[in-house]
């Protein structure tokens, strides 16, 4: 009984180390209580990739091993890596962000006109792996801003939100952008979840 007592608190313990973790930069999120329609934007400048010194150096690495056993294979991947982002990473935010909303309460979306521009710009990413055997959730870390559209100086909230992880249910989860883009839907619910509760 003891032992089983002692595995349940371990799990839990695992569970809220690795929990989303907010660090409000700029206002709060009561400052958003009454902005119903947000412009979306992503940015994925100077991106960091844990054990290379950057995104660049990353993608050469991966790119060469992929060629090594298959000619093409690297320019492959590489496309996919961006395409990704437009393809996987961007409707899954949004798609999670506004189910989470009755009656489009409150709305995210892309190539639309706002009074407020959401901008998530993506600090570091992580693919993690799944190889059967073994496997690792994908991380993301992401600076979430609220500026006035028309004036981006005028920043109403800003955020940095880490400990983001993403992967399949039961483990099915063996292509990385699949896992990355579920990082996207909890960082998605997790500011979601946020601006629910001020209004």
């Amino acid at each position: 009984m003891r032992k089983n007592l002692t595995i349940a608190l371990i799990c839990l313990f695992t569970s809220f180390t690795y929990a989303q973790k907010i660090k409000v930069k700029t206002g709060s999120f009561k400052d958003l209580k009454d902005i119903n329609a947000y412009a979306l934007t992503f940015d994925y400048s100077n991106l960091e990739i844990p054990k290379y010194d950057s995104e660049e150096e990353f993608l050469e690495d991966k790119m060469s091993k992929r060629e090594e056993k298959e000619a093409g294979a690297g320019e492959v991947f590489k496309k996919s890596w961006f395409d990704d982002r437009e393809d996987r990473y961007e409707p899954k935010f949004i798609e999670s962000f506004n189910k989470r909303f009755d009656d489009d309460e409150v709305k995210v979306a892309k190539d639309v006109e706002a009074p407020y521009t959401m901008l998530v710009k993506t600090n570091m990413m992580y693919a993690g792996y799944n190889v059967g055997v073994m496997r690792q959730n994908a991380k993301i870390e992401a600076t979430v801003s609220v500026y006035e559209t028309n004036d981006p100086s005028k920043i109403l909230f800003s955020a940095d939100i880490t400990k983001v992880e993403g992967q399949g249910a039961m483990g099915y989860d063996y292509n990385s952008g699949y896992r990355i883009s579920e990082a996207y839907a909890k960082l998605a619910k997790e500011v979601a979840k946020k601006i629910n509760k001020v209004i």
